[in-house]
């Protein structure tokens, strides 16, 4: 799986996860269900559209998913939580990526106990 796209705060919305590997949705107790896209982030936006109404869209997901949808233009907003851990070589989130030309800033950072949060948003 590489991320997910979500429809919001709300349990009860579908999910939508994308994958190289078509399944079947699952439904887990208290209304969540995971649906499951092969055919890329647009498809998976849609879907996550259809379903949100006029609610906001969330996505999650690892670099990969996270890189796909900056270089498509269609986040809006990014809160990143960045917490020193040592990993390895991992995923680098920014190579390759200008996010000024791309239309985003930096408005706001929060230093808290576990993790510094970095918000931007596109103009």
């Amino acid at each position: 799986m590489e991320g997910l796209v979500g429809r919001g705060a709300a349990l009860s919305r579908p999910t939508f996860v994308l994958t190289h590997h078509a399944r079947a949705p699952i439904k887990m107790k208290g209304g969540t269900e995971f649906r499951f896209v092969t055919d890329g982030i647009h498809a998976a936006l849609k879907q996550a559209r259809a379903a949100a109404g006029e609610r906001d869209i969330r996505i999650g997901g690892g670099v990969s998913t996270i890189r796909q949808f900056l270089r498509a233009g269609l986040i809006d907003e990014l809160h990143l939580a960045i917490r020193p851990v040592l990993l390895g070589a991992g995923e680098a989130l920014w190579t390759g990526i200008d996010l000024p030309a791309l239309g985003y800033e930096a408005v706001k950072h929060v230093a808290g106990d576990r993790a510094m949060h970095v918000f931007l948003r596109r103009a």
